[in-house]
Parts: C-alpha cells; structure tokens; sequence
C-alpha cells in the first residue's frame, strides 16, 4: 500500500480539497473554503497545512468564531446543502465560541465542519494556556460541550485515527437525514504530529447526495388519506427547499386544488402570486393560511419539522379528526402527529403522489376559498406596505421598500426579533431561494455572518440583510471580513431603541417590556425614560464602509438605488416607527405568564393565557 508522510493536520487538508458531493448529476467541491482564527491551539498546525495548501483550499480569516459557523451555515443553506464550509479554531474561548453556531446548523439540519484545537494528547505540559481541568477525569476539555449539538463529534488522539474519522465525517454532512454540525476535535501536538498516511485517502471522492424513493406501501396510505380529504391543506417546509422541489409543488397544488402554506425554513416554496398560495402559517402566519389551517381535514406536511411557530404551539389544525400526511427525508420528522410517513425526497414523492392521484381535485369551494385568501393578503400587503406613517417609516413599510429594492432574484437574510415574523408574513417571495431565515434557532448575531455565506454562494445576486439595533450590537463584526474579501452586502439597520420583538411580546405578557430598552440607570436603580443614545452610522462607518442615513421613506429607497448600484457593501441606517405594527392574524404561541403575580397587567395576561390555552391538542 502506497503511503504519504504528511502531517495529520496536512493530511486532513488534502482529504477535504478531494471531497465531493453529486445530485442529479452534478458534482461540486463539498468543502471549498475554510473559515477561522488563528491561536496557539491551530496556528502552527491547521494553520500550516493551509498555508502550504494555497488556493486549493482557501483560508478566510474571521472576527469572531460564532459569525464564522454562521457564515458556513448560511452558505450550507443557500446552497441546498450540497456544500458547506470548514471552520477552525484555537482551544479554549475561541473553539466554545463555535458552539452556539454549531446548535444553529444542527437544530436547522444544515452540514458545517467544526474543527477546535484541542489539548494535548500526551498530558505532559498539561494544564496549558485555556485549558478547563477536571478533577475526575483527564479525558474532558470545553470541546465536549459540542457534543449534544453535533451531529457527529470525535477527538482525534492518534494521526491514524483520522483515517476512518474522516470518512464518518463525510457521511454525516452529505446525509439529507442526520446532516448537522460535525466537530472533529484536534489536539495541539497531534495536529503538528506525522503519520504514513494511505495515499488511497486522497483520491477523489465523491459523496452521492440521494433522492430516497417513497415506500409503495406508504404512499398507497397517503394517496387514501388525500382522497379522502374535503379540505386538503399542504405545510411546506424546508425540505421542499432543499430538495429542489419547488416546480413540483407548484404542478402539484395546481393539479389537485390543494391549497400551499409556507414554514419560515419553506417560505419561497411557492411563488406568492400563484394562486393557491396562502403564504406563511402559524403564529406569523397570514389571515388565509390560519383560517384554512383551522379547517383542513388532512394536512400534508413536506419537508417541515412542524416547530411550535408552525402549528402556533398545537392550536393552527382543529378539524375535529384532522390526518397528517408527512413527506420528509427523516423518520424522525416523517412520524410526528401520528401521520402517514412517508420518508422519501420531496420532488419524487410529488412525483409519484402525482401519478397515483390522476383524477382526484380538491371540492371547488375549498379551491376557491384559497384563491380568494391570496387576493385579499396581496391587497393587505399592499396597504401595510404603503402605511405612510407621519414621521418615520413603518417596519411594514420599511420591509416593502426592501422588496421592492430586491425584485425578482434579491435575497433577504434575517434571523431574530419582530423582522422575522414581519418578513413571514410580508415578503413577496418571487424566486424559491430570495428568502434566508435562519429560524429554527433564532440566532441573534447570525444576520450579517449569514448573509456573507449566502453571497459568497450566489456571488451573482443581491444580498439584503435585515436587522435590528440589537443583534446590530451583538454581532456585526463580519462586515470587516466581507469587506476584506470583497463580498458585498446590503444592511438594512433599524434602529428601535433595543430588544423590540421581545419588548411587544413582554408587553403582550402584562410585564410592559421591562428590560427590554436601552435606557439610563436612575440614581435610585430604576431604569429611566432617558434611552441611551447609539450613533449606529459612525459605528458601521468606523468598519470601512459606506454608510446611508435614512429618516424618510423617500430617504430609504434612494439609498437602496444607490447600494444596489454600487460594487461596494453598505449599511443603511434607518429608524422605524414603532407606534405602527404589524398585528398576528387568527394565531397564537405559547407563552405562559406567571401564574401567580402582585402585577395586575401580568394577571389579566395569565386569564387570557389558560383560556387560549385550551385550544391546544395532541396531535396523535
């Protein structure tokens, strides 16, 4: 057997640059780029083995670890899961770091490879420099603090250790089922440590990312289902994404009458002006969506995990003897609610549900009904999208000045606070990939690390980043990299004084958003009326960049003319009324205020509380 003497951090160097994934016959690298920060932990091993890579394996330097897996994460996302990033850190602060990101890209199924220095493998000069000790046992460092949030997690002791280490780790990161952050821990001294590798191990490799067929069986029960149904309702999710499905679901609603509603991850599942959309459903849903949600007898889920936000904390379906029908590559999420499972790729599913219910269309009433929910939202967009707020803009409006600005292939990123659900609810999705909610974890701080990913895998098209002034401040440092490798995006900064998802929600609660505002300190501890002042333009302008003041509507949409004429990144700074907001529509999310309180507010909160309450079900 042919071997190569190279390091193992050399050795895994050259493993990635042969990875490849392929679906429908085309084959891309897997792992193009690698992101990280340099410390003691990595610098003079990982570190090295890029440096002698090159251009085979370009290395980005970052801000802050946590963007980093973001950024990695939203590149996975945009595209389709068929690449990913590699992100590498120093042990200690810089590897934790990297577990928030990592939760993100589990908790929303999306590949990312984590790889932490780790501590020594030989013990001799241990404890070293960020090193977590542990008086019952020697094998523990802060790198097994991944473990519950990565998909797959392994400690690589030995050089050798690598060889089968790294093909699990492929496995795991081209599965369209148990995909999810993977973290190969490195050692300090194994990393620089050499080894008679196989030269076998850095062939070529391509990873064949399947389409799993649906069960005859299976789908013989859930073409029973839908035939059976008088009120057919389909959830897309963000497997319909994912798999490329969005062609099919539209010939496929289109055929047989059902009605589309859209999760965060599937929004752009359906173009909104095709006629059985319903938009968003669930607790940001739409007037439509939640209305027909409520009534339908089968509910045929594809490609969805069915979050709380989905099903508004299991109140959206209450026909009496409601069915599910779940299409969905996992088990795991094909056989919640007790539905028929069908776990197979989204497209053939459609495919072959298409062929065995020639002949079946969804009752005209129920058809109509959809029709006319698209119509009447269209118009309620319209008017929430030209509010025309005396002083400063709506978010409404401000969202709609960014759509407008988007056209047919913009993309928006968001991922926290009241953006998200306003952006559910409000945004024309015109293209199946124009929306990137970073969702199932809500992630502040992931909105400008994402949006790089997202445009440093569709280079070609426009990337509008929305945040707010909180997640502005906590996490924006990824502006400096985009800048730095020419990656160009588009921030769209609203300034609302801080937490203001959070503020209407606590208020919602009988608790009036305490603690939820930037405010002084008085001197008897209180917290003041006085808001602490943020000069969020010089804070974007001290970062290099081109900075937009926007006070005015008018002021809004020129400064998003002249960012998306320009080659260069741009914050637009904007503040928005928060006076005028946009209302939920026929939902609710679980929330329980205390049950107990000397606040008054807080106990009316709780009596409207246990009576919503009681429309929550099992689903079984």
């Amino acid at each position: 057997m042919k071997t190569r003497q190279l390091t193992t951090a050399q050795a895994l160097v050259q493993f990635l640059i042969q990875q490849h994934s392929r679906r429908d016959g085309v084959t891309r690298r897997f792992i193009p780029k690698v992101l990280g920060i340099f410390g003691h932990g990595n610098v003079a091993g990982l570190g090295e083995a890029l440096q002698a890579a090159g251009h085979t394996l370009p290395y980005i330097p970052g801000r802050n670890e946590q963007a980093l897996v973001h950024a990695a994460a939203g590149f996975a996302k945009m595209t389709n899961r068929l690449q990913t990033l590699a992100c590498t850190s120093s042990v200690g602060p810089g590897a934790t770091n990297m577990i928030t990101g990592a939760a993100g890209a589990t908790i929303n199924r999306v590949p990312v490879l984590l790889l932490p220095g780790d501590i020594f493998a030989t013990r001799r000069v241990a404890p070293v420099l960020q090193q977590l000790e542990s008086s019952s046992s020697q094998d523990v460092s802060v790198n097994d603090a991944f473990r519950p949030v990565s998909r797959y997690w392994d400690r690589i002791q030995r050089p050798e250790q690598l060889v089968t280490s790294v093909l699990e780790a492929m496995r795991v990161l081209t599965s369209v089922s148990d995909t999810g952050a993977v973290t190969l821990c490195l050692p300090e001294d194994v990393q620089s440590e050499a080894w008679d590798f196989p030269e076998s191990l850095f062939e070529p490799r391509i990873w064949e990312v399947r389409r799993p067929l649906p069960d005859r069986e299976a789908l013989t029960r859930a073409v029973e289902s839908i035939r059976a149904a008088k009120r057919p309702l389909i959830v897309a999710g963000g497997g319909v994404l994912y798999s490329e499905s969005a062609k099919a679901l539209a010939e496929f609603s289109r055929a047989f009458g059902i009605p589309v509603a859209e999760t965060q991850a599937g929004k752009g599942s359906l173009a909104f002006d095709h006629p059985l959309s319903l938009g968003a459903i669930g607790a940001t849903g739409t007037r439509g969506a939640n209305v027909l949600a409520r009534e339908a007898d089968v509910v045929i889920g594809i490609g969805t995990r069915y979050s709380d936000f989905t099903t508004a904390s299991k109140t959206a379906f209450q026909h009496p003897e409601v069915r599910f029908v779940n299409i969905n590559v996992g088990e795991f999420d094909a056989f919640k609610h007790g539905g028929v499972a069908v776990v197979a790729d989204a497209r053939e599913a459609l495919i072959a549900l298409g062929e065995a219910m020639k002949g079946f269309v969804a009752p005209a009433e129920w058809r109509t009904r959809a029709s006319e929910a698209n119509r009447d939202w269209d118009q309620e967009v319209t008017r929430i999208y030209s509010t025309a707020c005396p002083t400063r803009p709506s978010q409404g409006e401000i969202i709609g000045a960014v759509n407008d600005a988007a056209g047919e292939r913009g993309i928006v990123v968001c991922a926290a606070g009241s953006l998200p659900g306003d952006l559910h609810k409000l945004w024309r999705a015109r293209h199946p990939k124009s929306y990137h909610l970073e969702y199932g974890y809500s992630c502040m701080g992931y909105e400008v690390a994402g949006g790089m990913g997202v445009k440093m895998a569709a280079p070609d098209r426009e990337v509008f980043v929305m945040v707010g002034d909180g997640s502005w401040l906590m996490m924006s440092s990824e502006l400096v990299t985009a800048h730095q490798e020419g990656v160009k995006l588009i921030v769209v900064l609203i300034d609302n004084g801080g937490y203001g998802s959070i503020g209407s929600l606590s208020i919602s609660l009988g608790s009036g958003g305490f603690g939820t505002q930037l405010r002084y300190r008085d001197e008897d501890g209180s917290l003041s009326s006085r808001q602490v002042p943020v000069d969020y333009a010089s804070n974007a302008r001290s970062l290099g960049l081109k900075v937009h003041s926007a006070d005015t509507l008018a002021d809004l949409r020129q400064a998003l003319r002249d960012a998306v004429a320009s080659t260069e990144t741009a914050v637009i700074v904007t503040h928005s009324d928060t006076s005028v907001k946009v209302g939920g529509y026929e939902s609710w999310w679980d929330v329980p205020p205390a049950e107990v309180s000397t606040i008054e507010s807080v106990r009316a909160a709780r009596t409207a509380y246990d009576e919503a309450k009681k429309k929550e079900r099992w689903y079984l």
